[in-house]
């Protein structure tokens, strides 16, 4: 028999995988996710226990953290796109790092003299470092955002290649190891603050953050040595005109090429270009520039042929069916106490593990546009049970009870509930999510029916939820042009975050238990209307063929999307 090529060993084989860029991406995002989940956890839990157990200061870093990345994800985007790319990976990183590890230090020196620093003008002193910590700590998130714009949603693709199922494969691994690591490194940093103390836990964050940065930068190096492909971005013109050949071979429904369905971007960032000329480098030139690629990068999203479908990922931030603090709240006033509430995080976990090895096998299976409606399907037929846990016995619904009751009394001072307040709000405000109320202070219910019911369906559905993210996530990867790819993705963040504040604001208003069952129909509202933007856009793109699942034989990447560029 003739053999093509020397065999290589099983040793060969382990060591070509350890070595080669996938892993060392992998291992580089595991480190930063490792990094980002303690932090993000520890200075919710740090601000609350800064601020007497309130949920002001928590409130704040939200707003402005929110606000920030609505504002300037854009830019952000942009600037990702107009920078090589080894230079923005490794300033992101630095940037991010530092920023934590000033931040953990701030913190230490805020635990280990509180009271001296607010005996000093007037506790002035103490504000400023509050204000100090919640700005450091903003700057951290934006940089994250900036590197997980370069790295996820850019040297992924490249070095996937061309690749579309290596190219899920990595995708789908890194979505696992955002799981895991949002369950294990929360949990590590807890047990160092609960067993140690808060001074602990902000060395001990500092301390990694320094390590990990040292690490990641050589990670970072080691695979842009082993890509020679990173280093060379679509805005020089052979590669533009290396990319123009790669995607002119199919048109869209409508008459338009892809290139001419993202035209309005690229003359905005021409033209924002030409002010880049030494002369042109005034304050308000600079502020014209920044309020011109706002503009261009959201009317570049607009004109993507891939809108509907990141708007319909987006929508599906608007919901409270999730594992965050709305959540934790609302179960503490039915009876859960913290115990079952961390077998459910486990085991929303292993579900959303589950959907992402779904959508590599799905994908396989029925192309990547039929793969994002099937996983729609699923997530809105779990979500049903949602629905039906508000009108199910031992739900606290109560439309007699005005969802703004709590809000007014606050707002007029007055205390209008009985003498313990069991609003979401004052749960949260008791501690942090991991401590559970007295027992006495919750009145007993006649049946945990709706409360089984509503987490039942927000378990179940986070298979669907995490293949359908990784279904749109691909489809920006794919069909997005190299040059725009930071702005687009960077548009993307800032969606997500407007209707993650939405929720927030949703809550605010309608805090009360009573209200819950309000929130929960609301959520899978804008769950449903997510999942019809991305019908339009699967319906747009597959026509009738939408419904025609592919055999396995069938290479279902170059007909998946006719109207999109094809990129395998």
């Amino acid at each position: 028999m003739d053999n093509s090529g020397p065999t290589k060993t099983c040793w060969e084989s382990i060591r070509d995988f350890f070595t080669s860029a996938k892993f060392l991406i992998y291992m580089g995002h595991a480190l930063s996710t490792w990094g980002d989940r303690m932090w993000n956890f520890a200075v919710a839990v740090f601000l609350v226990e800064l601020y007497g157990n309130s949920l002001l200061l928590s409130a704040v870093y939200g707003l402005v953290v929110a606000g920030s990345v609505l504002l300037l994800g854009a830019i952000i985007g942009d600037w990702v796109d107009r920078n090589p790319r080894l230079k923005v990976a490794q300033t992101s990183l630095l940037v991010q790092n530092s920023c934590v590890i000033v931040c953990g230090i701030l913190l230490m020196v805020v635990f280990q003299f509180k009271e001296q620093l607010a005996e000093r003008y007037n506790g002035w002193v103490l504000t400023t470092c509050y204000i100090l910590v919640i700005s450091i700590a903003n700057i951290a998130n934006l940089a994250s955002t900036a590197t997980s714009i370069t790295i996820q949603r850019d040297w992924v693709v490249v070095v996937a290649g061309q690749d579309s199922s290596k190219l899920a494969d990595m995708n789908a691994t890194v979505r696992i190891i955002d799981q895991l690591t949002n369950i294990l490194a929360p949990m590590l940093v807890g047990q160092i603050m609960a067993f140690g103390s808060h001074f602990i836990g902000c060395g001990f964050i500092s301390g990694w953050n320094l390590c990990s940065m040292c690490l990641e930068y050589a990670l970072l190096w080691k695979v842009y040595q082993k890509t020679p492909a990173l280093a060379v971005k679509a805005g020089q013109k052979e590669q533009q005109q290396e990319l123009k050949q790669l995607n002119t071979p199919k048109e869209s429904e409508n008459g338009q090429s892809p290139e001419e369905s993202c035209q309005p971007l690229m003359n905005e960032t021409s033209a924002v270009g030409k002010l880049d000329s030494p002369e042109q480098r005034g304050c308000c030139d600079q502020v014209a520039r920044t309020v011109r690629t706002f503009k261009g990068g959201w009317v570049a999203y607009y004109n993507q042929s891939i809108f509907f479908a990141g708007m319909s990922l987006a929508f599906l931030y608007m919901t409270v069916l999730g594992f965050d603090c709305i959540t934790t709240g609302y179960a503490y006033t039915q009876g859960l106490n913290g115990s079952v509430l961390s077998l459910l995080m486990g085991a929303s976990a292993i579900s959303g593990i589950c959907g992402t090895v779904a959508f590599t096998w799905v994908r396989k299976k029925c192309g990547l546009i039929r793969t994002g409606f099937i996983s729609g399907v699923a997530q809105l037929s779990c979500l049903v049970l949602c629905v039906v846990s508000v009108f199910a016995p031992g739900s606290p619904f109560d439309l007699s009870v005005s969802p703004f009751q709590d809000l007014y009394s606050h707002l007029m001072g007055e205390k209008t509930l009985p003498e313990v307040d069991h609003s979401l709000t004052s749960i949260l405000a008791s501690g942090n999510a991991t401590t559970t109320p007295p027992a006495e202070e919750l009145p007993p219910l006649q049946s945990y029916m709706s409360v089984s019911l509503l987490f039942a369906g927000v378990i179940a559905a986070r298979v669907g939820l995490w293949s359908f993210d990784l279904t749109v996530t691909q489809l920006i990867q794919e069909n997005v042009i190299e040059s725009e790819r930071g702005v687009i993705n960077g548009v993307q963040n800032s969606m997500n975050y407007l209707l993650d504040l939405l929720h927030f604001i949703m809550v605010i208003l309608a805090p009360n238990p009573e209200a819950f069952g309000l929130l929960v129909i609301v959520s899978v509202s804008f769950v449903a209307v997510g999942h019809v933007m991305y019908f339009r856009f699967a319906f747009k793109s597959l026509g009738s063929r939408l419904f025609l699942c592919c055999s396995p034989e069938q290479k279902v990447e170059s007909d998946d999307c006719p109207s999109l560029p094809t990129t395998v």
